[in-house]
């Protein structure tokens, strides 16, 4: 693990091939459903980013987890398929209406939750939510020279989150310690809190 200096001297985590943003061990998040009721579910450009084998899985495992789900949502993955490709030529999550995720769900206090990982904490789904979700802020860009940037994704709509953090002093990295070790491992995870300890 190494730091960086940019051309504005924030120095840049470069742990193997894959650069951190200062931003990820410097700012706060958590999220608060109670000020946001999911928004980052209903408001977007477009669906979910997805992997390649997380598209296998929604396609296979659909009729496994579609009681988890709307019926607006059922509909919409039956008109539009498992997945979507965008206006960039990404594979996303099929919306319906062109609003909420096709694989949301709304409880009692109309917050909207990820119908998937519902599904997968009843065991009837082998993915707990797609990656993107699961790591937000937190956006992952595949560079031309075969590496991988990991940035922080700062929209208006989690600006609560962003607060809330700060207040109970909850960093980026430490709020996403579960995702970060699911996508990149416990010694990148590791090689992180010490680039941390670096910065302060």
């Amino acid at each position: 693990m190494v730091l960086r200096n940019s051309m504005n001297y924030s120095p840049i985590i470069a742990i193997e091939n894959i650069l951190v943003s200062p931003k990820i061990i410097t700012e706060y998040f958590c999220c608060d459903y109670s000020k946001c009721h999911g928004a980052c579910c209903i408001i977007g450009d477009s669906g979910a980013p997805l992997e390649k084998n997380e598209c296998s899985i929604l396609a296979g495992e659909f009729q496994q987890f579609s009681k988890y789900l709307t019926v607006e949502g059922i509909r919409s993955v039956k008109e539009q398929g498992p997945f979507v490709i965008d206006a960039d030529g990404d594979a996303v999550t099929p919306l319906v209406n062109g609003e909420e995720c096709a694989y949301s769900w709304f409880d009692k206090d109309n917050n909207c939750l990820c119908g998937i990982e519902k599904a997968f904490d009843a065991q009837c789904c082998s993915m707990k939510k797609p990656i993107s979700c699961w790591l937000y802020p937190i956006r992952v860009s595949k560079l031309s020279n075969g590496m991988t940037a990991l940035n922080l994704h700062e929209w208006y709509l989690c600006m609560d989150a962003f607060v809330k953090g700060k207040r109970e002093g909850i960093p980026v990295y430490k709020f996403l310690r579960d995702p970060l070790i699911f996508a990149f491992g416990k010694d990148f995870y590791k090689q992180l809190e010490e680039a941390a300890l670096r910065l302060f």
